[in-house]
């Protein structure tokens, strides 16, 4: 008759919690660990959000910072890397609001396009593009697209779909509800799919004739 073994994984803590109290206890070199376990997903996100490679190089550089200099503020509460990927979220918004002389910008308000908020219609498809574009240029394509989107649904579309951070990691690390999450997330894709539909129809006649945009 076989024995029933107790479950223990469940029960671990997170590997960062050590590294972290190693951190609190002098030990430097953990919080070396722990930056480079985060560096490039923070980079990533502090590039989609800013739109520039040194904004989001200093973006992580600064957030790495003060949360060394906060570490006796992180509670333990949520896990360390959404604790950290809040504090470069919020050093990435504040380097946009820096940028655009005085206009805010907020991850809670909504932001108008000429769009509008939402597309009511939404085109379909044009056919097959990946048919007609390479890899690489359909990844370049969606980069610009992305950064087309205002920063607040940028923002959310960044943790979710890119970083791949859960709706509840997502809604903890920008102080939002749940359904926030999702409502920015939608408005996004949407936004998103929109512009991506309009870019292929625009240029698929130029293609087609061989004419270079």
């Amino acid at each position: 008759m076989s024995t029933i073994q107790p479950i223990t994984d469940e029960l671990e803590p997170h590997p960062d919690v050590a590294l972290v109290e190693r951190v609190r206890a002098g030990d430097v070199s953990a919080y070396d660990e722990l930056v480079r376990k985060y560096d490039r997903q923070l980079f990533r996100i502090a590039q989609h959000i800013t739109q520039n490679r040194e904004d989001a190089e200093d973006v992580m550089q600064d957030a790495f910072l003060k949360a060394y200099e906060k570490i006796d503020q992180f509670q333990g509460n949520s896990k360390f890397y959404t604790w950290l990927v809040r504090i470069a979220v919020n050093e990435s918004l504040m380097r946009l609001r820096k940028r655009r002389t005085g206009r805010m910008v907020s991850i809670d308000e909504d932001i108008e396009t000429e769009e509008g908020s939402v597309p009511r219609d939404l085109a379909d498809w044009a056919p097959d593009p990946e048919q007609n574009y390479t890899q690489s240029e359909l990844a370049e394509i969606l980069r610009k697209t992305i950064q087309g989107l205002p920063p607040g649904f940028r923002t959310v579309f960044a943790l979710r779909d890119v970083e791949g951070l859960s709706t509840e990691e997502t809604a903890e690390t920008l102080g939002l509800s749940i359904p926030a999450v999702k409502s920015r997330l939608l408005r996004a894709r949407l936004q998103l799919r929109e512009r991506l539909s309009r870019y292929f129809r625009k240029n698929k006649g130029s293609r087609e004739l061989g004419v270079e945009n």
